[in-house]
């Protein structure tokens, strides 16, 4: 039980340290935006690849802290079900829901988007638009992130599930233990 504690620290460890870093790029996104718009309007002059940049930036970011939203329970769920739940009764809610939903739609995400991504990568696919930006393909990799970022996180869901479901309360952190719970373990 003690090494899949450690697996689920270090899988948490992780998606937190891609999210914090990946969220800045929400920074980078507000900025090219704003030049954007100001060289339209101000300086009366566009630049295609700057405008490809800030929704590209987007993509990846959310792409990127899926895992960490994840993590963070920042994802849309039933709470009118899931918030009065013992914290025994989300633990096997939570381990159903990684085992039936989301490790078989990381699997499909990753299936499905190979192909597609590995050709983009041959092809060295860059914007449809003219003196749009270069490296599309890099864009379409974060697909495959996607799917690794949450899969790995449902490991760790599901590794905090069965160790709450043993008993062993313990050996779940502090800041991954269920927000709201209803009684104490």
């Amino acid at each position: 039980m003690t090494a899949l504690s450690y697996l689920m620290r270090l899988i948490n460890l992780m998606n937190r340290a891609i999210g914090n870093v990946f969220m800045w790029l929400s920074v980078g996104i507000v900025l090219v935006c704003f030049w954007v718009v100001v060289e339209r309007y101000v300086f009366l002059n566009t630049r295609l690849w700057m405008q490809d940049l800030y929704p590209w930036m987007n993509g990846v970011m959310f792409t990127a802290v899926a895992g960490y939203a994840l993590y963070r329970n920042d994802h849309v769920r039933v709470d009118i079900f899931y918030r009065p739940a013992s914290t025994l009764r989300k633990a096997w809610l939570d381990l159903l829901g990684v085992c039936i939903f989301l490790m078989p739609f990381a699997w499909v995400v990753w299936s499905y988007s190979l192909v597609f991504v590995q050709r983009s990568i041959r092809l060295g696919e860059a914007s449809a638009n003219p003196g749009g930006m270069p490296g599309l393909w890099v864009l379409k990799t974060f697909i495959l992130v996607l799917a690794v970022v949450i899969a790995l996180q449902g490991i760790a869901m599901a590794i905090r599930s069965i160790l709450i479901i043993a008993g062993r309360y313990d050996l779940v952190p502090d800041d991954y233990k269920y927000k709201y719970d209803t009684e104490t373990v």
